[in-house]
């Protein structure tokens, strides 16, 4: 059912992504990309370089702790299980995501009050690479593209309330510093993705006797000496003979 080797790039591209994330981690630790640099400022002309260089950037080692598993996981079944349009599904998502976070207003939501956020993390890629997945393999209807869906629900199910405020779920005394406009921005492009490529990579297989009008001489022979050799399967039970007689009766006498 699933590939006997395990593809290169599936443990080459996560890792590399995650010493990039690391990397720029230790960048901000040490002074640079300080207070909001490299972060996206939705509206704000400064912010549209965070399209890039958000996603490698953390507000703190709990946070760049909890996007570095997710990552390498989906980025690792992206690629094992994606290899032909997995860079584009990954940097596409990537650039789409950033410019749908900075195109959406930073009001919040239980006031209406303007805010100025400084959006940074891996998050809204991660929701990109799992609503893919998931919905890729639903689109497609592969059992084993399926059952990795199966897989993202399980052990990541619990995304799907990152797409809604905090604020909905709990009275917090300060507006929460997490990203729910990233989360679902990431959810939407994922999902799109998933939609526009459902029919580029690996399809559902048919197999040749699933088509109508298939006929195999070799098939229909053995089927004729299993009929010779075995009679008794072929003879009809009496009470279908019953039924067959009332059928013709109930004809007749439309007729």
């Amino acid at each position: 059912m699933f590939k006997k080797t395990i593809s290169l790039k599936a443990i080459l591209y996560p890792l590399a992504m995650l010493l990039a994330m690391w990397f720029f981690f230790l960048l901000q630790h040490i002074g640079f990309f300080q207070d909001c640099y490299g972060a996206i400022i939705p509206l704000n002309p400064e912010g549209l370089k965070g399209i890039f260089f958000s996603p490698l950037l953390h507000g703190s080692l709990e946070h760049i702790l909890g996007n570095s598993l997710p990552m390498v996981i989906l980025m690792f079944l992206l690629y094992q299980f994606y290899p032909d349009i997995a860079n584009k599904i990954f940097f596409s998502g990537w650039l789409a995501v950033g410019m749908l976070v900075w195109l959406l207003p930073p009001i919040d939501i239980m006031t209406g009050e303007y805010r100025y956020i400084c959006v940074v993390g891996a998050s809204g890629l991660v929701y990109v690479l799992a609503f893919f997945l998931f919905f890729s393999g639903v689109f497609r209807w592969n059992m084993k593209l399926l059952t990795i869906s199966l897989l993202v629900v399980l052990y990541y199910g619990g995304l799907i309330w990152g797409i809604f405020p905090e604020e909905f779920f709990s009275k917090l005394s300060e507006p929460s510093k997490i990203s729910w406009q990233a989360h679902l921005s990431g959810a939407i492009i994922g999902s799109i993705l998933a939609f526009m490529y459902k029919n580029i990579g690996e399809k559902k297989k048919k197999f040749l006797w699933e088509y109508p009008n298939y006929y195999n001489e070799k098939d229909d022979q053995l089927w004729q000496d299993y009929k010779e050799k075995h009679p008794d399967d072929f003879l009809e039970l009496p009470h279908q003979k019953e039924n067959d007689i009332w059928k013709r009766l109930d004809e007749l006498r439309k007729k």
